[in-house]
């Protein structure tokens, strides 16, 4: 075959075949990454430089996988972001002992101050003057019954409500199983309707204004299920992070309605400090609830169809 015009191979003294067109630069086959010029003689020219020894590209002939490329390990494609994003499945190891530890202690807590409140203890006097000093030193009375007010089952339950309609939405357009965080906090709700009155009535602790029936804070443990099961709810929805925010401010709306309740002398400090340790412990309980729950079901995803 007659070969284009301007177009021969030349071998070189070092065995590199080469291309020369007319009027452009030689093109070398070979190890080389340089250009050779022209005009260069055999001797000035670089010698042949393996790829391994090359600076700069360690990896450079090392196989590189497509990121769309199918996983070839045992356990195959997995997809372990919450709902549908990256990231690991929580609990992060070492949390899980940190809530456990928390929960027993919450649980100690409580039982202690009930304790003291069945058989009228030293700690009932401590209480009272700690009350006594807090209601001398409140804010106005309107800012106090606001704060308050945040306990009421027509401002907790509602934020709860629509908490749990928007975490329904995206957990079916997400395909997760929609009903599964819901219905644990819901269940923590429903453990506070049914805990705090036969607590109630059981011991029926004096409150500061008269009455009977104080211990625990029903308003506390209502806020604080609602706004924290809120919270979480909708930090398994959020698509990006942080994620703090959600549960920092169910906190400070909680402590807000605490303080307004003592403030105004609806109840006592321990009344308050019993129901966020009852609170701490049912919504940790609906959280390891939630994660199980949503392992498994990542898992079952996980499975490799039968066949």
């Amino acid at each position: 075959m007659q070969k284009p015009f301007g177009v021969k191979n030349v071998c070189e003294a070092d065995g590199r075949s080469v291309i020369r067109l007319s009027g452009l630069a030689e093109l070398p086959y070979g190890f080389s990454n340089r250009r050779v010029l022209r005009n260069s003689t055999p001797d000035s020219r670089p010698e042949p430089v393996s790829p391994q020894d090359r600076p700069g590209r360690a990896l450079a002939h090392a196989p590189h996988r497509s990121g769309d490329r199918p996983s070839h390990t045992p356990r195959g494609a997995r997809n372990t972001g919450r709902y549908d994003r990256s990231g690991t499945l929580p609990p992060v190891p070492g949390r899980s002992a940190v809530h456990l530890a928390v929960c027993t202690l919450c649980c100690v807590l409580f039982a202690l101050i009930t304790w003291q409140v069945a058989v009228a203890g030293p700690l009932l006097a401590v209480d009272a003057r700690l009350g006594g000093a807090l209601r001398r030193g409140s804010p106005p009375t309107v800012v106090a019954e606001l704060f308050a007010d945040l306990g009421n089952l027509t401002v907790a339950v509602p934020v709860l409500a629509a908490a749990m309609a928007y975490s329904v939405y995206t957990a079916a357009t997400s395909g997760v199983h929609r009903w599964l965080a819901p219905l644990c906090v819901l269940t923590a709700m429903g453990c506070v309707a049914v805990i705090v009155p036969l607590v109630k009535v059981w011991l029926g602790r004096p409150g500061p204004l008269g009455g009977v029936n104080y211990y625990p804070s029903g308003h506390t443990a209502t806020a604080a299920v609602a706004f924290g099961g809120a919270a979480l709810l909708l930090s398994l929805s959020v698509r990006r992070p942080p994620y703090w925010p959600l549960p920092f401010t169910a906190a400070v709306l909680t402590a807000l309605c605490s303080a307004g309740l003592v403030w105004r002398g609806y109840h006592w400090p321990l009344d308050v400090l019993a129901s966020w340790c009852l609170a701490w412990v049912l919504l940790a309980s609906a959280t390891a609830l939630v994660r199980r729950g949503l392992r498994h079901t990542r898992h079952r995803q996980d499975q490799p169809p039968d066949r």
